[in-house]
């Protein structure tokens, strides 16, 4: 029996999931219940360190198919329950994944530094309106990106998104850096969630390659989504200054960008917001692995709200 395709995370608040007839109940206090048949759904995220779910739930779980993850205090998942039978998906997917070949491989690439690129020229265009050719020199990135344009971008990129020749992308460094590092974690724990749900091993990446990195996948996927968290931590820096403080409010705004909605395609009037991007992301590239796509899906880039 085919799993569903709906994915429900606890992250934000507690909640107690239980099965009531066929369907999990989904209690949170001073909220009504919500009822979701199990049958839809594909994965129960479970992010919030004070949810708690039943076994009868779990084992309706397994028998529909659907897979439970369990996220760590960074939202990273650090456990993943599978049905022993009932779905092949994740085993499925998971050898398309391997058997992708280096061409493939070199492809992926050639669209996410792309997009990566065409995002840092919407993000700069939108703060300064100019993005110092970036649009230009997201057209020569080739297959595999040999002549490294991702890089040649990069040196552009930063000293015009702070208005600072000086800047440099440093991760030890205490100033803007620290923002980005909070803000690239966010983005990098949902786009790890959102590659499990859809039944990828996080650690094949497509250009990333390292022994000790579990999330080279999340880490390659997530590059075109990097400029929205800079967008955010320019606009901090042009009120607070470029030390400005790793506090309560900056922490919120730079997780707001969660919500934040993006064009999904030029010049249409559908919006959806970048968690629901970065899902939609993770299974283009599976549908991709499974020849049933050949382009990674992103948002255009125009912030919309």
């Amino acid at each position: 029996m085919p799993a569903g395709d709906r994915i429900i995370e606890i992250a934000s608040s507690p909640a107690r999931i239980a099965l009531d007839t066929g369907r999990l109940v989904i209690r949170r206090d001073g909220m009504p219940d919500s009822f979701v048949p199990v049958a839809e759904v594909g994965t129960v995220l479970l992010a919030h360190p004070q949810t708690i779910i039943t076994t009868p739930a779990m084992q309706a779980l397994m028998s529909a198919g659907a897979s439970v993850m369990v996220c760590d205090s960074s939202l990273l998942p650090c456990g993943l329950m599978l049905p022993m039978s009932a779905n092949t998906l994740q085993t499925q997917r998971m050898l398309q994944q391997v058997q992708a070949t280096l061409p493939v491989h070199k492809r992926l690439w050639q669209q996410v530094v792309r997009c990566k690129i065409q995002a840092q020229s919407a993000t700069l265009t939108s703060l300064h309106n100019d993005d110092g050719g970036l649009r230009l020199l997201a057209v020569r990135v080739q297959s595999g990106d040999p002549k490294n344009v991702e890089a040649t971008a990069a040196v552009r990129y930063w000293p015009l998104l702070f208005r600072d020749p000086e800047f440099r992308r440093r991760h030890e460094a205490e100033d803007q850096n620290r923002l980005l590092n909070y803000g690239y974690a966010i983005i990098r724990a949902a786009m790890g969630r959102a590659i499990c749900a859809a039944g990828l091993h996080p650690s094949l990446g497509i250009h990333h390659r390292s022994r000790s990195n579990p999330w080279c996948l999340a880490d390659d996927l997530m590059e075109p989504y990097r400029p929205l968290i800079d967008h955010e931590v320019a606009t901090l820096a042009a009120e607070y200054g470029r030390l400005c403080p790793l506090d309560p409010d900056s922490k919120r705004r730079l997780i707001a960008v969660l919500e934040l909605r993006l064009s999904v395609k030029n010049k249409s009037p559908e919006t959806r917001a970048v968690a629901d991007m970065i899902q939609r992301t993770a299974q283009s590239l599976a549908k991709v692995y499974a020849k049933e796509a050949d382009q990674l899906e992103y948002p255009h880039g125009q912030l919309n709200g």
